[in-house]
């Protein structure tokens, strides 16, 4: 017997939960790609991803994952022999710096390890020492998926800023979109890269890259850019298909297009961040009673350097073996631990998109059981730590 049968819980970040709403609006026959309806409906999102984003500028879509957006960025940020600086906090970093160094970009990494998120002092020395302006552009997560420690970006641009340095500032939000505040504009962040299958709470398939005026200008002689990730006619089409360099990822873009409307015509932005990071408070008020008695703890010591959409927590020596727990007798999937010191001690809890209290409250309970069948040592009272954290809301 188990208590898995039923509507499983996907508490894992990213693909996260899709609406069925979102599903529903992408279970349709395939639409006329030539004129009408579909071409309506695709000039109504770039509004929206703007407004996601809080920024005035551009916004290129493309059809691939948050790798492909990655390389998106990177082909239109550099050439062969450009210099970046990637700041790492954690597994996200270091694959960024991986992409952009394998396109023969020389790469520098400031690594301030898996537990802690950027010091933008580090940071600007690392850039006044920099005299003859080699570093074309500075590379950053917002909320890195793997450690969840999340970089304080105006800070970033501050010390980008004090060190009197001209690099860009291109900022990886793929974990961290509609979950956690974010001001493109405001916080003088140049090139911005998204995806689909987190906080937009659409099935993966779309990147985006948001640029502003400065990186395009700046841009325009990349010679990593190629036909497919040129941002230019994707951003500026003069035909619908340049926008997607061929046939568009339609049903994507009717998923996506009730998203939006879900997150910022009904729901609002600020009340999406209010909601995760009640939850994300609920989820952290747990973990810290559990260690109150036992091997547990949160990654990220400081709340301030956390991210809102999902929390990494240290079950030593015992987090796989509870995790398949979960899902086998009670059907919830939590994430595993990506690029930590050992993957036996980590799992990930996600708490993005398209999830409510009783979800993240039916969540935790579930680690409780499993902590307990399992006979894995605990402080007590995490269940109505995170229920009081709820209630005052």
């Amino acid at each position: 017997m188990t208590l898995a049968q039923g509507r499983p819980y996907l508490a894992i970040p990213g693909p996260s939960v899709m609406p069925d709403r979102v599903l529903a609006a992408m279970h349709r026959a395939a639409p006329d790609i030539y004129a009408g309806a579909l071409h309506e409906m695709t000039a109504s999102l770039y509004p929206d991803l703007r407004a996601v984003a809080r920024t005035a500028h551009h916004v290129a879509i493309y059809i691939g994952n948050g790798h492909a957006a990655w390389e998106a960025a990177n082909s239109n940020l550099f050439s062969r022999g450009d210099r970046a600086l990637v700041l790492v906090t954690g597994q996200f970093g270091t694959s960024w710096a991986s992409s952009v160094e394998r396109l023969g970009v020389r790469v520098d990494r400031l690594d301030f390890g898996r537990h802690a998120p950027a010091d933008p002092a580090r940071l600007a020395e690392a850039l006044r020492a920099d005299r003859g302006h080699e570093i074309r552009a500075v590379l950053v997560t917002h909320v890195d998926t793997a450690s969840t420690a999340r970089n304080d970006v105006a800070a970033i641009r501050a010390a980008i800023d004090a060190a009197g340095h001209p690099a860009l500032l291109a900022v990886d939000c793929i974990a961290s979109l509609a979950c956690d505040p974010f001001e493109m504009d405001a916080w003088g962040v140049d090139v911005m890269v998204g995806a689909s299958q987190k906080g937009l709470m659409t099935p993966p398939g779309l990147g985006f890259v948001w640029f502003n005026e400065r990186a395009r200008d700046r841009c325009k002689g990349s010679d990593l850019r190629t036909p497919y990730w040129d941002w230019t006619p994707r951003a500026f089409a003069e035909e619908y298909w340049q926008q997607f360099c061929g046939t568009a990822p339609t049903h994507h873009l009717y998923g996506l297009r009730e998203a939006l409307n879900m997150l910022l015509h009904e729901e609002g932005l600020e009340a999406v961040w209010a909601r995760h990071a009640v939850l994300a408070r609920a989820v952290w008020a747990a973990v810290t009673a559990w260690g109150q008695g036992g091997d547990i703890a949160l990654n990220i010591a400081d709340p301030v350097a956390r991210g809102h959409s999902v929390t990494s927590v240290r079950v030593g020596g015992a987090a796989e073996r509870l995790r398949q727990w979960c899902a086998r007798e009670a059907g919830v999937t939590l994430g595993i631990g990506l690029g930590m010191e050992s993957a036996d001690d980590w799992l990930r809890i996600a708490h993005m998109g398209h999830v409510n209290a009783h979800m993240t409250l039916g969540a935790l309970s579930v680690i409780e059981a499993g902590m307990r069948a399992l006979g894995i040592a605990r402080g007590p009272g995490a269940l109505d730590a995170a229920a009081a954290v709820i209630a005052a809301g």
